[in-house]
Formats: C-alpha cells, structure tokens, sequence
C-alpha cells in the first residue's frame, strides 16, 4: 500500500506514546492548538524580533514581523510534513510526534496554505524590502535552504554542527537582522543580547529534543544543569551591562526567566502530557513580551 493512502488515527492525548502516569497538568486546547499547527515558531521569532528591535532603539515596518511569520510558517510546516512523508515512505513511525501526524493526517490543508504563505511572502519582498535588506536576506536564505537540503537529504551524510545548534544560530540570525540592519551601529551589549537567544534556542531546541527521545520517567540532570547556568548567565550578564544599556539589559533578564521556565518544565515534565510540554516549552520563550507591553 502507498504511504499517501496509509490511514492516520484521530489525535487524541491518550494516544499519543509514552503517556505519564497520574497526569495532572494538561495544557488547554488553544495550547495545544498553538503547537500543532506549527503557530509556535513564528510567535516565537515576532516576539523577539521585536524585542531585538526595541533594544536596538530602532522602528520595525509593520511588514516585517509580518513577513518573518509567514516565512517561519512555510519553514516548518514544510519540516513537520517532510519528516512525516520519510518517516511513512520508511515506516519508521515511532520516533513521529503529535505535530508530525497532525500534520499529515491534514496535509492537503497545510501545503495550500504553505504555497499561499510562500506567494504573500514573496509578494511582500518584491514591494516593500529595500534592495540592501533583500542581499542581506538572500544570504541568510541562501544558508537555511543549504540547512533545510541538508537535513531531508538521504541518510548517511554528517553535518559539521549538531542540528539544535544550527536552527539556534539560523533562527537567532533571522530574529536579530531586521534591528541589525536597521541600526547605525552593534551595541556591544545587542551582541550580547544576541548570543545570549542564541544560546536560549539552542536550549531550548536540545531540551525538546532529549525530553521527546528519553520519555518522561527518564532523569535529564543536563538539561537542567544547562538551563540553570544559563539562567545565572543571563541574571549576571542583565546586571552586569544595566547601566550601559538598560534595554539589552532587560531583554536579556527576559531570557534569563525563559531558561529558568525551562528548568522547571524539566523538573514537571513527568506530570505533563507529552503535547503539553512541547506546547509549554515554546510559550515560555515568549516572555519579552513583559517588556514590549510595557
């Protein structure tokens, strides 16, 4: 039988695999929503995009944030589904997700509005980037598609940097470009603020990946060994550069209370579903918006 006419069961939390015993946190459909249609990345990369910007002291376009949306929208509907389309050409399903069945089971929805988003993205490219910010684009296009090849190319190829390590550094570039270029000079302290979410995503990213492969009875002292110390980092880093600049400071302090929630949710994750912990542990990256709301 061809893996497109292989029938895909209805998502319901207690059928997704490795369920922990005596839950007793749930996230809210909404939540969960958020995640599985793949609305988390791109909420994710607004808000610090915007947080980037507003240390910067620079205006952002309103077209921006609206095009990094649809942009990190194409990338990674684009991600679940081909990971979905290998793993069932391969039947290799049981390292699937949530996100990758539901995606599947509506892949017809997801590629139209996948091909919607990329021709409103490109639409907005041609009519509102400046010529300097599209070379500058371009390149970083040029390395996430070379990235993207890379990881859907057939198996057996190594890459020089491990895969959480490289969407950080990718998705940091992505958020920090539209201040970068926007602005007279680099902050010493901006830099810092970027290093800093770069290595947030990376935690992040590894987390995710470590919690989804050990399964919630399993122990990870090393993820919260890391996010402990990047949490000091970033307490010690927000004071430190208060006084030479107070908002790179506070984007900073705002990172530094991300990677602390990330600690937590490895100390809870074995009261949570495992939708519930990847749906937790992007929202709580999003917490520049306690300074952007300000």
């Amino acid at each position: 039988m061809s893996f497109y006419n292989r029938g895909m069961p209805q998502l319901f939390i207690s059928r997704v695999p490795d369920q922990p015993k005596g839950r007793i946190l749930e996230a809210a459909r909404p939540l969960q929503l958020w995640h599985l249609l793949s609305l988390d990345a791109p909420t994710v990369a607004v808000v610090w995009s915007l947080g980037f910007a507003n240390a910067a002291r620079v205006p952002l376009p309103i077209w921006v944030p609206v095009l990094l949306a649809l942009v990190t929208w194409a990338v990674y509907i684009s991600d679940r589904l081909l990971d979905a389309r290998s793993a069932f050409r391969s039947e290799r399903t049981q390292h699937l997700r949530a996100r990758h069945h539901y995606h599947w089971q509506h892949r017809r929805v997801f590629v139209a509005l996948a091909v919607v988003d990329a021709c409103i993205a490109a639409w907005i490219v041609v009519s509102f980037m400046p010529s300097g910010a599209r070379e500058r684009n371009m390149l970083l296009a040029l390395a996430s598609a070379i990235y993207f090849c890379s990881v859907h190319a057939p198996t057996g190829r190594r890459r020089l940097l491990p895969k959480e390590l490289l969407v950080a550094i990718l998705f940091t570039l992505g958020c920090a470009l539209p201040a970068i270029g926007r602005s007279a000079t680099i902050a010493p302290a901006f830099a810092v603020a970027c290093a800093f979410f770069a290595g947030l995503a990376w935690l992040n990213c590894h987390a995710i990946e470590r919690w989804e492969s050990i399964g919630p009875s399993c122990s990870a002292p090393q993820i919260r060994f890391a996010a402990s110390l990047l949490t000091a980092s970033g307490v010690l880093g927000a004071i430190t550069l208060f006084v030479v600049d107070s908002r790179a400071s506070a984007l900073i302090g705002a990172g530094a209370a991300s990677a602390a929630l990330l600690a937590l949710l490895d100390v809870l994750r074995g009261h949570m579903t495992p939708l519930t912990l990847r749906s937790v542990a992007d929202l709580v990256l999003l917490t520049p918006l306690v300074l952007l709301l300000r």
